[in-house]
């Protein structure tokens, strides 16, 4: 099972991660209950397309661990949660530094806990939008979390 560690922690050892580092990403703040979550990107030589925009797969990876981590710290210790799938839409080209606030809610945290209460598994669908600079959106990224109790142990 996955030890659970503090708020603090967590955004430091994301900020040493090598593919964050590799490519201009960076934690800026993790809310000490997990509730919410900024990450910026910088823009440069380590995350610009053949195009001079944005590489599409920084600005996914900016997203990429965040939803399944904070439904993690949120659940009470039993469960299993995985990422399942994720899609990114790009709706405009970055050509500077991005940002996204992903925010798990109360009510997302209450339908996992009734739609897992008897053991069945549960997909949960959860969204967030890439902004540039002046609050456009560049990206929106779709992340499906999978969430079950454990079986039993005999």
């Amino acid at each position: 099972m996955a030890r659970k560690v503090s708020a603090r922690v967590l955004r430091i050892g994301l900020n040493l991660w090598p593919p964050f580092i590799g490519a201009g990403i960076r934690v800026r703040r993790i809310a000490s209950d997990f509730r919410e979550v900024q990450v910026d990107m910088s823009f440069g030589i380590r995350n610009r397309n053949y195009f001079g925009t944005q590489f599409g797969g920084s600005l996914y990876a900016m997203t990429d661990p965040f939803f399944v981590l904070m439904v993690h710290h949120n659940l009470p210790r039993g469960y299993m949660v995985w990422d399942k799938a994720g899609s990114i839409e790009y709706v405009a080209p970055g050509r500077g530094p991005v940002s996204a606030t992903i925010r798990l809610e109360q009510g997302d945290i209450d339908t996992i806990l009734r739609m897992t209460a008897d053991g069945d598994k549960h997909l949960h669908f959860f969204n967030v939008d890439v902004v540039d600079r002046e609050g456009l959106t560049v990206a929106k990224v779709e992340k499906i979390v999978y969430a079950r109790k454990k079986a039993e142990q005999a």
